[in-house]
């Protein structure tokens, strides 16, 4: 029976996960893995935050400057100059298997989040009891902050899934000390996935200092240290032939140490404000991106731990330590140090998780009919938050109560539309010619692209593609972007159409060779003059999004 009602959860938890997973636009944070996982390609037309891969490859190379050969050197494939490369590296198999799509590049995140349910439910066995581990897990499974985190292409499904199944390898190591081994393991690889894992180090530290200071005499957990500093070499290799390199070690490292070089002094998503700020914004957040009775659940739950940590000390102590710890440690994580965006402050949510379920075991052990009664409500409710705000295209209703603000992430503005209009349109063709590119790198990717369409047999296509008009940066990236790099279509906005016509003559793309031209407009802003009259009696195309309303327009001559 506890086998079947485990599997219903998995069920219940890939439903939410999976149903409509393509289905929001790529506008979030997302974009930045995904297009780079497309190629494992450190570069993504941030002039603010240049890379490696640029430094070494640019073709316009200056007598004396620091890049002396177009090809850069090997420890710059280790890693990624802002991130380990695991996230990166996964999406890349995904993508190799269900080809350039938001299903390809969400669906890791989505098998990590139905993972994460299950080791949520060994966790809270090993803690509490076997129901308290059921109920974590199904919390966990319907609440909409895990549920949004394991629909988006970003690394806190993997960081979470890292951080649980290495605290439970820690766990049972209490038991079978080889465990010890896993546990490292687990923590390698989380650190090869995101930086923010090695939150589990003062965790287990500050347990083992507390409650079983024995196990420091033992030598597996010590092999498991050095295990995990084996599987974690590569960003350890990377970092330290940066600093030899160039005088610094890797974007995030360097604003840990304060040591942040000058490309990088601009640097997007590090603007976390003041410890007064994170304060501040900490709980408003919170009930941005949870349900309010999620929330509520939680804070009863804390209540009565405090409540018993008065009464009985040493025991609940003992029994809700670890819990406490990785409450505590999470929490000075985002306030000290990252800050709670809503993506970061899900770290939490697995955790939140445990600490109602053992709330409510403990009301099943004494008013079984009312506790079982008002769980069951808590988790239809749950359910039902979670399809509105991630599995409906809008949700309805106000926020907080029956809708959240995380829907923001992947917004359906109409995106998905206008990539789908360039897929069928470019389905079947390679660009006959491709624009000069200031790196090497970019040259050698499009040259491949195309040299692959030919030996497909697909036809070349003389097109040009301009746009114009307030596209969100992220999804012009994934868009836009990955077509003319990955794909060498030429893209460029109408500055520089109207640019080189103006200094080369108004038939130059023509005289060129282009033959089909495309303007993208987002008619969000006012067309100049000149845009007016290029477009005047010309027919286009209205791409609409899901809600019926205009997004784009495709003007074709």
């Amino acid at each position: 029976m506890k086998k079947k009602v485990i599997i219903a959860l998995l069920m219940v938890a890939a439903f939410l996960r999976l149903w409509g997973l393509p289905h929001g636009d790529p506008v979030s944070d997302e974009v930045y893995y995904a297009f780079r996982a497309i190629g494992m390609l450190d570069f993504d037309e941030a002039d603010v935050q240049t890379t490696p891969l640029e430094w070494y490859g640019s073709t316009s190379l200056t007598k004396g400057a620091a890049t002396g050969s177009p090809s850069a050197p090997w420890w710059t494939r280790l890693s990624f100059h802002d991130h380990p490369p695991l996230v990166f590296l996964i999406q890349h198999i995904s993508i190799r298997i269900f080809g350039e799509n938001n299903f390809a590049y969400r669906f890791p995140s989505a098998l990590f989040g139905i993972a994460s349910v299950y080791l949520l439910y060994l966790i809270g066995r090993r803690l509490f009891s076997e129901r308290a581990g059921a109920l974590a897990a199904a919390l966990l499974a319907v609440t909409v902050n895990h549920v949004y985190i394991s629909r988006l292409a970003m690394q806190e499904a993997f960081v979470i899934f890292f951080i649980l199944l290495a605290s439970f390898c820690f766990l049972r190591a209490f038991e079978r000390p080889r465990w010890f081994l896993f546990a490292g393991a687990a923590l390698g690889f989380g650190l090869l996935a995101k930086y923010t894992v090695f939150v589990a180090v003062p965790i287990f530290l500050a347990h083992l200092a507390f409650l079983r200071r024995d196990c420091f005499l033992r030598k597996e957990l010590w092999w498991g240290v050095l295990l995990a500093a084996f599987i974690a070499s590569p960003i350890l290799v990377y970092n330290i032939a940066l600093y030899r390199a160039t005088g610094h070690f890797d974007f995030q490292i360097s604003h840990v140490l304060g040591n942040v070089p000058e490309m990088w002094k601009s640097a997007p998503g590090k603007e976390v404000g003041t410890l007064s700020d994170r304060l501040q914004n900490f709980v408003p957040r919170l009930v941005s991106t949870n349900s309010w009775v999620f929330l509520l659940a939680v804070a009863a739950s804390i209540a009565v731990f405090a409540f018993g940590l008065v009464r009985r000390p040493r025991e609940t102590a003992r029994r809700f330590g670890f819990l406490a710890l990785s409450l505590a440690c999470v929490t000075l994580l985002l306030i000290g140090f990252i800050g709670p965006s809503f993506r970061f402050l899900t770290t939490l949510t697995p955790f939140f998780a445990l600490a109602v379920a053992a709330f409510f075991d403990g009301v099943l052990r004494h008013r079984r009919s009312a506790g079982i009664l008002f769980f069951s409500a808590f988790l239809v409710f749950e359910i039902a938050y979670a399809v509105n705000n991630q599995l409906l295209f809008y949700p309805i209703g106000p926020q907080p109560w029956v809708s959240s603000k995380v829907k923001e992430e992947s917004f359906n503005w109409g995106y998905n539309e206008l990539d789908a209009f360039l897929r069928r349109e470019l389905n079947g063709k390679f660009p006959t010619f491709l624009l000069d590119s200031k790196y090497y790198f970019l040259q050698e990717i499009q040259a491949r692209a195309v040299r692959e369409a030919r030996t497909r047999g697909d036809t070349p296509y003389p097109a040009l593609i301009i746009y114009t008009g307030n596209f969100q940066q992220a999804a012009k990236l994934l868009i836009l972007d990955r077509f003319q790099i990955y794909h060498g279509w030429p893209v460029i906005p109408i500055q520089e159409y109207v640019r080189n016509r103006a200094l080369l003559g108004t038939d130059y793309y023509e005289r060129a060779g282009f033959r089909h031209f495309y303007l993208i407009f987002a008619p969000n802003i006012e067309p100049d003059p000149f845009l007016r009259t290029l477009l005047e009696e010309k027919e286009f195309i209205s791409i609409r999004n899901k809600r019926g309303e205009e997004a784009f327009r495709i003007y074709r001559w």
